[in-house]
């Protein structure tokens, strides 16, 4: 019986793969594509024309000609780029000056209401960007920060989850570690800095690949905050883009999705290393 249900399992995997992999094999292909062939092909789709869309394997005229054009002749590609690398420092930044030590401060202290504070992160972290959106709008417009990239970054500095996913890793950290440094006289900010980041760095970086990954790749948040287009994030180019243009907006999506690609690929072990053991202690 075993024997009979791995090829079953194993065609179950591969579907599961090619599916997920559908996305990314279009946007290359797509990438690649002669703009006549890409408007032949999604005319029906974008433009209300009789019949049904269609997809060829591979392209019926492989060309460089998108790539070309967004690397050189779209300075507005390269504005959005820049603008996106300045919203995901601004996070991971705040996230690593206010997260880890929120979280280690909630895992190792005896905090009042430390446990009402949790569960709220937890139904925080529950809650779509559509639930937060508008009390968020408030905020912001009454800091005057609309219209700025703080407005996309100061609320991602506060996210619940990396502050979440570190608390669990925190709450792993040996007690008898920690007891044995204050008899020896450390007080608590070096105990912080020597014991905590050191052994709390899996977790941290795999907090950092996550949130990169959130960040680079938000459409909302940016789209809600965000007014003047000069200021728009890397995320906005693709669905800035028309039939028209439909070549470089793949070209587009193709560049964009290389450095997650390249930051996934080069940390997948550390990532894996820090989720799990993040989960090592409730």
């Amino acid at each position: 019986m075993k024997t009979r249900s791995k090829p079953i399992l194993f065609l179950c995997l591969l579907g599961g793969i090619l599916l997920i992999c559908f996305p990314v094999w279009l946007e290359v292909t797509g990438a690649f594509s002669s703009q006549w062939e890409l408007e032949e092909k999604l005319a029906p789709v974008f433009q209300n024309q009789p019949g049904r869309a269609e997809w060829t394997v591979l392209p019926l005229a492989p060309t460089l000609e998108n790539l070309v054009e967004v690397l050189m002749d779209s300075p507005g590609f390269f504005t959005m780029f820049w603008n996106s690398v300045l919203i995901c420092l601004g996070v991971l930044a705040g996230q690593l000056l206010v997260g880890v030590s929120a979280a280690w401060a909630l895992a190792q202290f005896p905090l009042r209401g430390k446990k009402r504070v949790l569960n709220m992160y937890v139904l925080l972290m529950l809650m779509p960007f559509q639930v937060m959106m508008f009390p968020q709008y408030l905020v912001l417009r009454q800091l005057e920060l609309l219209d700025t990239l703080w407005a996309v970054i100061l609320p991602g500095i506060f996210s619940t989850f990396p502050v979440f996913l570190m608390y669990r890793f925190f709450r792993a950290v040996p007690r008898e570690l920690l007891e044995a440094a204050r008899l020896d006289g450390a007080g608590e900010v070096r105990i912080f800095w020597q014991i905590a980041l050191p052994l709390g760095k899996p977790g941290i970086l795999a907090c950092m690949i996550l949130s990169f990954l959130d960040t680079w790749n938000m459409i909302e948040q940016p789209m809600t905050y965000l007014k003047d287009k000069s200021l728009w994030p890397l995320s906005l180019f693709l669905p800035s883009i028309g039939l028209e243009d439909m070549g470089m907006g793949f070209a587009g999506a193709l560049l964009m999705l290389i450095p997650a690609l390249l930051l996934f690929l080069g940390c997948q072990d550390q990532l894996k290393e820090g989720i799990a053991l993040s989960g090592g202690k409730g």
